[in-house]
């Protein structure tokens, strides 16, 4: 992100201040249906002393076909490709489509009115579907479809509400990541049995390093409407026990909801995403054999956009979203993103 941008955003940050120190007060008006960010959104609330909330959340993301750069290309130019990319690739198999499953608990708990404590335990379920390349044993052309489940990565961290009006809040995000997800499991499947291979970097189940997850979100509430904007970070701190680490992450939103009704909102949301490459290597991974092995394949751009709904009623939330994505620059060749769909139901007590 360029300083021209951080300027940018950092005035309308300032703008956005004056004008929720302005506006009248109207008690309740952050507790009617968009009180919380859609379904996409974490981190965009805290709660009074001593309460706590309760969520599920699921999100799918699926993948279909593969892209260099910015281009889409078929099985065929994919696999053609990895012959002649730096590192050579996809000589044992290319991915053609992947869906990505996520089960989250979550839980926040008042530890003051202006912090809240929260945990979120994740459940992913990976499945990969690839044609086999020239050089698998198993027969060049033919298909096969590897699967992972189990717990992920452990977050935890701590909401720091820094300012607030009846309109308005400004809120810190100092939240990390524990390794608990397996990031080493193997698989003859590829192989047609004939040997044993390391899962690739994307059907793992964590990143298996501690991550710092800082982040900061505002929220602005009008009459009936509302804006937010959000800026979170990951960063993974040293390496794993398999010698590499995931690439670091920044994702920056922005939404805005409208209250159809005191209990149901309407919400649009935009959401930039940068991610670098893997850094190290794990030496059971060889970039020859696909492109999910290689460590300069996994970074770039993202740009997705939500549209969903938000429905309060009787001290009951349920948050949804779609969420295509519009554009996409890759680096290397990988799986291009479709499209995700978020769901959620919390309760507060």
């Amino acid at each position: 992100m360029t300083v021209k941008t951080f300027q940018s955003l950092a005035a309308l940050a300032s703008l956005l201040l004056l004008q929720c120190a302005a506006v009248a007060h109207h008690p309740g008006r952050k507790s009617l249906a968009d009180k919380h960010g859609p379904a996409g959104i974490a981190g965009d609330h805290v709660h009074e002393k001593g309460e706590w909330m309760v969520e599920y959340k699921y999100m799918n993301m699926y993948m279909e076909d593969n892209r260099i750069g910015d281009r889409t290309v078929s099985d065929s130019e994919a696999i053609a490709f990895g012959a002649t990319s730096s590192p050579v690739t996809n000589r044992m198999a290319a991915p053609t489509q992947m869906t990505m499953e996520m089960h989250m608990a979550h839980i926040m708990y008042g530890a003051t009115d202006n912090v809240t404590l929260y945990t979120m335990l994740m459940l992913p379920s990976l499945t990969m579907d690839h044609i086999r390349g020239p050089m698998n044993p198993a027969g060049p052309g033919t298909e096969f479809t590897t699967h992972n489940s189990g717990f992920g990565d452990t977050t935890i961290g701590a909401l720091l509400r820094l300012y607030s009006t009846e309109r308005c809040d400004w809120m810190l995000n100092l939240g990390g990541s524990v390794p608990t997800g397996d990031i080493f499991r193997t698989s003859t499947t590829p192989t047609g049995g004939m040997m044993s291979q390391a899962l690739p970097y994307p059907m793992r189940l964590g990143s298996g390093t501690f991550n710092a997850r800082p982040g900061m979100t505002v929220r602005y509430f009008a009459d009936c409407w509302s804006w937010g904007g959000q800026v979170q970070s990951d960063l993974p701190m040293g390496k794993n026990y398999r010698d590499y680490r995931l690439g670091a992450e920044v994702r920056l939103n922005t939404w805005t909801q409208y209250l159809v009704c005191d209990h149901f909102a309407l919400s649009l949301r935009g959401e930039h995403v940068w991610r670098e490459d893997i850094q190290g290597a794990d030496p059971a991974t060889p970039d020859m054999g696909i492109s999910t092995n290689v460590e300069s394949f996994r970074g770039g751009y993202w740009y997705n956009l939500g549209v969903g709904g938000q429905l309060n009623w009787q001290g009951h939330y349920l948050n949804f979203e779609i969420v295509p994505t519009l554009a996409q620059d890759l680096d290397g060749i990988q799986l291009e993103t479709d499209y995700s769909i978020i769901a959620s139901w919390s309760r507060a007590f």
